[in-house]
């Protein structure tokens, strides 16, 4: 951000990332259609991947929009999520909102989010404290494993959605989210822009990760034969696991 700062100041580019206050007229339109899709009745959460921190702002605005014009009567407590390896607002969050101190962003899967010094920073903690909101993080192995139950179900997540499920599951476990609150996650990309990841996690080819929720891919020839033998083996296997 520093550099895509210094670049727009120079040449005619039009800078539209999280600093862009339209962008964040943009991203607020999310929080509407949630309450919308759930005819003005307000979930209990929702769970928001960090990275520049922009969002997590954005959908305080439209849900506090929302409230003002008296659609509704309260405002979803916010959950921010972020990635281990890029977690300054979590740590902020844990020191009790003392001082921020922005960090360099060690690699993770949920490259999106890799930033270690937001620019919405004061934004984000403004919408986490108005809303009571919380801050929670995911292990590299812990954001996979969710992004990979997730895929089972036949979704096809991002590992920043995987980072917010994770935390989801977290809270979920700690009793701090409850079995019949209603929650929303939002989820942030498509699968398809993170291919290599998956093709990596479900081929056990991640270093020092367990991949516990492998689907191991399964070469087959192109024959129609040799895919029906695949297939009546995989079929037949379920079959006795019911």
């Amino acid at each position: 951000m520093h550099l895509i700062r210094e670049v727009t100041a120079e040449l005619p580019i039009y800078l539209a990332n999280s600093l862009n206050s339209l962008r964040l007229e943009g991203q607020k339109t999310a929080a509407i259609e949630i309450l919308q899709q759930f005819n003005w009745e307000v979930p209990d959460w929702v769970i928001v991947p960090g990275g520049n921190l922009g969002n997590i702002y954005a959908f305080y605005k439209g849900f506090n929009m929302c409230k003002e014009l008296g659609l509704v009567d309260r405002i979803p407590r916010l959950f921010c999520a972020q990635a281990a390896n890029a977690n300054p607002l979590y740590l902020h969050y844990k020191s009790g909102w003392k001082d921020f101190n922005p960090l360099k962003a060690d690699t993770t899967f949920a490259s999106a989010i890799q930033i270690g010094d937001p620019v919405s920073i004061d934004r984000a903690v403004y919408a986490l404290k108005k809303t009571n909101g919380i801050v929670e993080e995911a292990t590299e192995e812990e954001l996979m494993d969710a992004t990979a139950l997730a895929d089972s179900t036949g979704m096809f997540i991002c590992p920043h959605t995987g980072v917010a499920l994770m935390a989801l599951m977290k809270l979920r476990k700690s009793g701090v989210i409850e079995a019949n609150d209603r929650t929303v996650v939002v989820s942030t990309a498509h699968g398809l822009k993170f291919t290599q990841s998956k093709i990596d996690y479900h081929s056990n080819n991640i270093k020092e990760m367990a991949c516990r929720l492998a689907n191991p891919p399964v070469k087959v020839k192109a024959e129609f034969g040799s895919v029906m033998d695949v297939l009546k083996e995989y079929l037949k296997s379920n079959e006795s696991k019911c």
